[in-house]
């Protein structure tokens, strides 16, 4: 795997298949998914990648605030709290 480039949006449809049963628990809003996008393109050590990265979390919020559904590009899943 060495030398391969990981999707950032692959990689945040992973992280929340993880956090699926807590999001059960409690209404999941579209700002606490833009802090998980972002928390997740902090890791990356190249700075082009990290700022497409954010700038990929920053249309999926606005597009989550206008729909009440995030998109990352490799899942969609709806019903989120706008704020």
């Amino acid at each position: 795997m060495s030398g391969r480039i990981i999707n950032p949006m692959a990689l945040v449809a992973g992280l929340s298949l993880l956090g699926a049963r807590t999001a059960l628990a409690a209404p999941m809003q579209c700002s606490g998914e833009e802090k998980t996008c972002r928390a997740v393109c902090v890791k990356y050590t190249n700075r082009a990648q990290v700022d497409a990265c954010v700038a990929g979390c920053r249309a999926s919020l606005v597009y989550c605030q206008h729909t009440g559904c995030w998109d990352n590009g490799g899942s969609r899943y709806c019903g989120l709290m706008r704020k």
